[in-house]
């Protein structure tokens, strides 16, 4: 078993975040796991992707050639149909639903959502939404995990564990608004 994932989004937005907490996950469950990442300019808004690789074997490569992902978790609409040619075909495209205004001429958000609808495994998330319904915006990349976690090859459980791994250092409190934010994003 292989799953091979392109995360990507804008500079700020949590990317390589999204990837380490995925990661840490698989790593949990004893698999093997590869993950690069391009920051491009980042601190100035623009493009991040990381390639993440998950198997029960060894992996001697973090590069996801084009039509071979098997999912594309976007922060943002654009994004997510920027990096479209990694997909293979039946992958999934998941991706949050609030743009990130970052360019004078930013696509109409109708055709974006039309375009992202049309490949037949996409889910649109309202991550806001489901992150403040947790108790912070700054949850959105983790409702997207719960959203992935779906068809991840991780479990419901591993997933809660890495979360709180990962965020106790910050306290009780942001460990429970990230396990309910997973939670919320798993059930959208």
């Amino acid at each position: 078993m292989t799953y091979d994932i392109v995360l990507c989004g804008v500079g700020g937005q949590g990317v390589l975040s999204l990837a380490a907490i995925i990661a840490k996950g698989a790593m949990m469950e004893r698999l093997h796991v590869k993950q690069a990442e391009v920051h491009g300019m980042s601190q100035r808004g623009g493009a991040v992707i990381a390639t993440l690789r998950i198997s029960s074997q060894e992996i001697f490569s973090d590069l996801i050639p084009e039509g071979a992902a098997d999912m594309i978790l976007s922060m943002e609409p654009l994004e997510s149909l920027r990096h479209i040619k990694y997909l293979k075909k039946g992958g999934a495209l998941i991706t949050g639903k609030d743009p990130f205004l970052n360019i004078p001429d930013y696509p109409d958000e109708d055709r974006l959502y039309k375009e992202i609808n049309s490949v037949p495994s996409s889910m649109i998330i309202d991550t806001k939404s489901l992150a403040l319904e947790a108790g912070s915006n700054r949850a959105q990349n983790i409702v997207l995990i719960g959203s992935a976690s779906k068809v991840l090859p991780i479990k419901r459980e591993t997933f809660l564990k890495a979360i709180e791994d990962v965020f106790s250092r910050k306290g009780d409190d942001i460990v429970e608004i990230n396990k309910k934010a997973f939670l919320l994003g798993r059930k959208s």
